[in-house]
């Protein structure tokens, strides 16, 4: 083998190798190529739709599916992936505690608000953990009744310990993000720490950070694979392990009012970042609607602000930061990405189409 093939075929591989996970990260709305634009208005899990209106007793073909659906989120406890497409006890009792836990009707239906619902992208960490939910469907009803706090905590109720309070975080450096893009996570994280003794710092060491950032696609080693466009949009795990996973085939928009857009794949990635970080904590999910811990967030929505529920959680877990007067200290700058971070994300936008050139195909 000639030495120019062999520098060749390393370069190649490297370049493979650097880009394999390069997420797709966008200024603004506008700046969302179409071609980058799915046909469908909703994501991976669209075709449940054509299951609205099951109930108990019929056999459809796609019910196997949406088996596996509340199997990966806790709601069928079962270890077998052989499903069937009877409509039967087990998925009746999944979507009752589903609707449950979401504030439907709970009529072990799949109706129409409930398929709604089922089809919204998602934090990929599961609602019920080995049985057990602090949800709503883990509460009895006089409780659900007589509280207002519906924040939980994964099973044990795992923290960081007191000696840490100060916690690094770090990228994939296959990644490749730029500063603007890190300054989103470093928002997402003082959210947090304005509420509680707690700080967190980036560092340059990814192996000895504290929690470790990454943007994957599909199967990434940690049973937990990323399904394209929409559906599962990231996932973290309880303290300590520090992992936080987003999934690398979303279009995510780092500034700019998302709320305009009429785009249904564009995903705001601070709003993902801020509850991600709230599972690294030892958050789960809430059932409050308006809670940064509730699991579904609809595409092109912004929601960065924690809620009372929010707060009361993390507060019960690692008391209140002594300079918290119930009020948020992020600034209008520190808010949003300023001129010339769009300037600069269109810049890198730019680059992005110049690899798309060179043979990097992005899988939809």
């Amino acid at each position: 083998m000639s030495a120019h093939l062999f520098v060749t075929l390393i370069l190649t591989s490297l370049f493979s190798n650097s880009v394999a996970h390069l997420p797709h990260f966008f200024p603004n709305m506008s700046s969302i190529p179409h071609n980058l634009i799915p046909n469908s208005t909703l994501g991976i899990w669209n075709s449940f739709q054509n299951l609205t209106g099951c109930h108990a007793g019929q056999k459809i073909d796609g019910l196997a599916r949406i088996k596996n659906y509340f199997q990966y989120f806790g709601y069928i406890n079962i270890s077998s992936t052989n499903f069937t497409d009877d409509f039967d006890d087990a998925l009746e009792s999944a979507i009752k505690t589903y609707q449950l836990n979401f504030n439907l009707n709970a009529t072990g239906e799949l109706d129409e608000p409930t398929m709604n619902h089922i089809v919204k992208p998602r934090c990929g960490v599961a609602d019920i953990i080995n049985g057990s939910s602090s949800m709503n469907s883990g509460k009895s009803s006089s409780n659900l009744i007589h509280t207002v706090s519906h924040y939980s905590f994964f099973p044990g109720t795992p923290r960081w310990p007191d000696s840490k309070r100060d916690l690094s975080y770090a990228f994939q450096p296959e990644n490749q993000l730029s500063d603007t893009v890190k300054a989103v996570f470093a928002r997402a994280f003082l959210r947090w720490s304005e509420v509680i003794p707690m700080t967190f710092n980036e560092t340059s060491s990814f192996a000895d950070a504290d929690i470790k950032i990454g943007f994957f696609s599909g199967d990434h080693g940690d049973g937990e694979p990323f399904d394209g466009v929409l559906g599962t949009l990231a996932h973290a795990f309880s303290p300590p392990s520090g992992r936080f996973h987003l999934d690398s085939a979303e279009n995510w928009i780092v500034a700019g009012n998302i709320g305009d857009s009429t785009a249904a794949s564009a995903v705001d990635l601070e709003s993902v970042a801020v509850h991600e970080i709230g599972h690294l904590l030892g958050l789960g999910h809430s059932s409050i609607e308006s809670a940064i811990m509730y699991p579904s967030i609809s595409s092109a929505t912004r929601k960065v602000e924690l809620v009372s529920d929010d707060i009361q959680g993390i507060q019960s877990l690692y008391g209140s930061n002594p300079n918290y007067n119930g009020s948020s200290t992020l600034t209008t700058q520190q808010r949003e990405t300023s001129g010339a971070g769009s300037n600069f994300m269109g810049r890198l936008w730019g680059m992005r189409i110049l690899l798309l050139g060179v043979g990097f195909v992005f899988i939809l």
